[in-house]
């Protein structure tokens, strides 16, 4: 997972890989239905033992999946308890049939944990236009119930995976007043990455005292710093989901308006959420290479976001990137696509930090320099418009044969 700085003074303690993920009053297990094959997990469940404050953000879809559309309603109250999620069936696209399979897992998960279904929100990843295999996610339910334990996130995080490559978690520690806080995060995501969000599930867990319109607002602006500010191949799914939960037992003072306290949690939470979606670029289906494509000099950030997803979504500069060629032309040609006006003379354009394009014309050298960068994992790709001062940041993937590998056999 790629690592992300953070100041001493706001956060103490960093989980890399291979360490304990928990968060007090968090419990969580994942475990095999049969929705997949091999005995692999794709149910997971997460469960805080009393009800905690939440907010959530969803995809702009028009076409919902089910368990989205449920969510959204329940959210609404600002409280939860349980998160269920199923791997290999999407639920979308099912009609009213689906939403009612989506209500009849949620009432078993809250019969079997002896709380109001209300508290119980739900999702679903995988394929498009199957019905909710329901039988199958019951028999495994109680099995997901029994074997819920502190130390289980890592298991709902196997458990939400599809073409992932590798389960992406990110936990943080930081200190509020005299209480230790813990700020954890599970995501799934591979391909169809694009806000709003990805085809990609998020669940955050915290065992702070917020107040839920400040957890809220920070939540919305994190997302958007992260999960909307990534790319793999410019699709957005019907099934996007991100669901933060903080349940209080920490006992620090609330988190609330602008203070110390809220610029810890602050730095926390934009931390692992960051985290999570750069893991999630670096896995994109078949990716090489991660690109972070920075567009500066901009009238507004609407504009700076509109020329880097045209670049970072552009065919051309992502197999360019992935046969390791410096090539500056289809990156110009993207952004010059953007629907902004651009003045050709001020742009410049960076690869890392050597100068391509100044002045309405390439400049040469540099190319072992140029080589070198082009054959590293991560490259920097700076564009400066000379319009403005305003910025956006981008993470996209190459395109490589795997991708398409990938997805020409990934039926519905």
């Amino acid at each position: 997972m790629l690592r992300i700085g953070v100041g001493e003074k706001a956060v103490t303690g960093m989980i890399e890989n291979g360490g304990i993920y928990s968060v007090p009053g968090f419990m969580a297990n994942g475990v095999h239905a049969g929705l997949k094959e091999n005995g692999r997990k794709d149910i997971g469940l997460i469960f805080s033992t009393v009800p905690a404050k939440a907010a959530g953000v969803f995809t702009r879809n028009h076409f919902k999946a089910a368990p989205v559309l449920l969510d959204m309603e329940r959210i609404k109250s600002g409280v939860a308890q349980a998160i269920m999620v199923n791997s290999g069936n999407a639920n979308a696209a099912t009609g009213k049939e689906g939403y009612l399979d989506a209500l009849s897992v949620s009432r078993k998960v809250s019969s079997s944990l002896h709380i109001d279904d209300a508290l119980v929100l739900v999702a679903s990843t995988g394929v498009i236009g199957h019905r909710l295999p329901v039988g199958k996610i019951d028999s495994g339910i109680d099995a997901l119930v029994l074997g819920l334990h502190e130390k289980g996130i890592p298991l709902a995080a196997e458990a939400i995976m599809t073409t992932d490559k590798f389960p992406k978690l990110a936990c943080r520690r930081g200190t509020l007043g005299t209480r230790e806080v813990t700020l954890c995060g599970i995501a799934k995501g591979a391909g169809m990455i694009q806000p709003d969000m990805a085809t990609m599930l998020a669940f955050i867990m915290t065992d702070a005292e917020i107040n839920l319109s400040t957890m809220d607002s920070l939540f919305k602006q994190a997302v958007n710093r992260s999960f909307n500010a990534i790319t793999v191949d410019g699709c957005t799914s019907t099934n996007d989901t991100v669901i933060i939960m903080a349940n209080g037992i920490a006992g620090n003072k609330t988190i609330k308006g602008a203070s110390r306290n809220t610029a810890v949690f602050k730095e926390m939470l934009f931390d692992v959420l960051s985290s999570l979606s750069q893991a999630i670029v670096q896995d994109g289906e078949g990716a090489t290479k991660v690109i972070e494509i920075i567009v500066d000099g901009a009238k507004s950030v609407r504009d700076a976001r509109k020329v880097a997803y045209a670049v970072g979504n552009s065919n051309l500069v992502k197999t360019a990137f992935y046969g390791g060629d410096p090539n500056w032309g289809r990156i110009i040609s993207a952004a010059g696509s953007a629907g902004i006006s651009l003045p050709v003379e001020n742009v410049e354009l960076f690869f890392e930090d050597i100068p391509v394009f100044s002045r309405g014309r390439g400049i040469g050298g540099n190319q072992e320099k140029l080589v070198s960068i082009m054959s590293g994992e991560k490259i920097r790709v700076t564009l400066s418009l000379g319009m403005g001062a305003q910025s956006f940041r981008l993470f996209a993937s190459d395109l490589t044969d795997e991708y398409i590998r990938i997805n020409a056999h990934y039926h519905t």
